[in-house]
């Protein structure tokens, strides 16, 4: 009896820090931090795996919250970031691409993962309508069905979803607004007025007069082609009519 008296002397209780330390080592929770983002203050989880999410806002409680509704696991909060995971952050924040960012895309559909790993191909600067996501991944009929899986997006800015438009060429819809939309594409060098312009004229791909390839109109090659050379379609056969070819770039048409 004695000695179970001192060893119950001897009971301390243990640190807050290691529940959440247990539970980030087993994988039974992910880590999250505040983080300054393109888009404003922002949350980032991460696990063994990558990044899991990113979320914009600045209360922890309710971001907590939401994390469990979305993924059946807490995210408990860190310091920082592993150190490799967070330069790998840093720069795809500031190179707008992914690079070698890992991303934990475990619990996402086959068909939600392709529709993903096709937005991020998008380029800075760029945006491709619904339509051309569904065409890419081979579901040329499942446009509705890209907008869904765009809309759950549990990365979005590292998965740029704000880069894919109606097939109009209209803005559309955007989890955090169309003002934030904006604004983060014009951060990437968009001219979003020239782009509502020639939606709401009913333009939908540009050409070359001089090269007679057609491209999206924010393609890396349209956007260099001068107003003086630069012609205007509103469909794809229209610009198969006048002679000119699909770039090989941003492939504006089906192969």
């Amino acid at each position: 009896m004695s000695t179970e008296r001192e060893l119950a002397a001897l009971a301390t209780t243990a640190p807050e820090t290691i529940a959440p330390a247990v539970l980030l080592e087993t994988g039974l929770a992910d880590g999250y931090l505040a983080y300054a983002g393109p888009a404003g203050p922002m949350f980032v989880s991460f696990n063994a795996r990558g990044i899991s999410s990113l979320t914009l806002g600045t209360d922890p409680e309710a971001f907590e919250e939401k994390f469990v509704e979305l993924f059946g696991r807490p995210a408990v909060p860190v310091k920082a970031l592993p150190k490799r995971l967070g330069r790998a952050l840093e720069k795809t924040l500031e190179t707008g691409r992914i690079g070698s960012l890992p991303i934990d895309w475990d619990g996402m559909s086959e068909f939600q993962q392709a529709v993903l790993r096709k937005t991020a191909e998008i380029l800075p600067g760029e945006v491709r309508p619904y339509s051309w996501i569904a065409r890419e991944i081979g579901k040329p009929k499942a446009v509705r069905a890209v907008g869904t899986a765009l809309a759950r997006n549990p990365i979005p800015i590292v998965v740029p979803c704000h880069r894919v438009v109606r097939n109009d060429g209209n803005l559309g819809n955007y989890y955090y607004g169309t003002d934030v939309k904006r604004a983060v594409l014009e951060s990437e060098g968009l001219d979003v007025d020239t782009l509502e312009d020639l939606s709401t004229r009913g333009v939908r791909l540009t050409g070359s007069d001089t090269t007679h390839i057609f491209c999206n109109p924010t393609c890396r090659d349209a956007r260099r082609t001068t107003d003086r050379h630069l012609v205007e379609f509103r469909s794809e056969a229209e610009a198969r009519a006048a002679g000119y070819r699909p770039c090989k770039h941003c492939r504006p048409a089906a192969a």
